[in-house]
């Protein structure tokens, strides 16, 4: 009994900063009171930019505001007013390992409150995430999420919550949006409405590189990004890219992997030059890049 009044408790004293969202036609999405008057979900949970509204822990449905959305990160975050509710407790998701317990509490506008109780199935340092968003650490829940579970708070055994869950960042796993990485994106959209990444205006494709190229230019790897497209005016065609180069270097470190061209295009790049290193046909060429910012949406790196 012991154990279950303590789940109970922390599911209890964590669903008072736990929302219901209404962003979305039928059912609705959870979020957290991460700040007085701020809440946090999960940005794909969200359809519509005007008319979303939130029922409050107290019963109350009240209107919201969009401050901006992150679909890197799949962060979404709503601003009230006049709301004057306790935010939630963060911890360090840092802290979590395999096998640790945890809560998933959510809120649904009809039934209350929800719990899910599971294991962390994975953990790791920090992670860019398919849309090309990083999160300051990767955290795997045991499972996938239920119905209305993202933007539920995940609270650890002590009752802190460690950030919120969504299902979009992973095919059939739920992910935990570390709560270092909600502070930092938060920040950002409150401040301007949306998260600023680099921009080259290229799209590419992972090839392997000739033996006689890696051996020729003394390369330190044997991969690189095929320039298979470029945006019309970005930064890449002004710089004199061509759809045929290989893009091999990034300021003097190897590129021969997505990651690594998104670990050169955070926010700080924006306006900055790029170096980069090209193969054109088989032989060495450089030039240099001033990074734009990536317009919303845009497939392009």
């Amino acid at each position: 009994m012991d154990l279950s009044d303590n789940l109970a408790d922390i599911v209890g004293q964590v669903g008072r900063s736990v929302v219901a969202v209404h962003g979305r036609h039928r059912m609705p999405s959870s979020g957290v009171l991460w700040r007085r008057g701020v809440v946090v979900t999960a940005a794909h949970t969200i359809r519509r930019e005007d008319g979303i509204e939130v029922t409050l822990t107290d019963g109350r449905r009240v209107a919201a505001v969009l401050a901006g959305l992150d679909w890197g990160t799949d962060l979404g975050v709503l601003k009230l007013d006049g709301v004057d509710l306790d935010p939630v407790g963060s911890g360090d998701a840092r802290s979590l390992k395999p096998g640790h317990l945890a809560l998933a509490v959510a809120r649904a506008d009809d039934s209350g409150i929800s719990a899910d109780f599971g294991v962390i199935g994975g953990t790791s340092g920090p992670w860019r995430t398919w849309k090309g968003g990083q999160l300051d650490a990767f955290v795997r829940l045991d499972g996938g999420l239920r119905p209305g579970f993202s933007g539920a708070a995940l609270a650890d055994m002590r009752g802190q919550v460690m950030g919120i869950c969504t299902s979009a960042l992973m095919r059939g796993a739920g992910i935990v949006i570390p709560g270092m990485t909600v502070e930092r994106v938060a920040d950002e959209l409150l401040a301007k409405g949306h998260v600023s990444r680099g921009y080259l205006g290229v799209g590419t494709q992972q090839v392997s590189l000739l033996d006689a190229w890696v051996n020729k230019m003394n390369l330190s790897s044997n991969s690189g990004l095929l320039i298979s497209s470029l945006a019309p005016g970005g930064p890449a065609e002004q710089a004199g890219v061509l759809i045929g180069d290989v893009l091999i270097e990034l300021n003097g470190n190897p590129c021969g992997d997505m990651d690594a061209l998104h670990a050169a295009l955070g926010s700080t790049s924006v306006g900055q030059p790029l170096q980069i290193g090209l193969i054109r046909g088989g032989e060495r060429h450089a030039c240099s890049v001033t990074v734009g910012e990536r317009p919303r949406r845009n497939s392009c790196r």
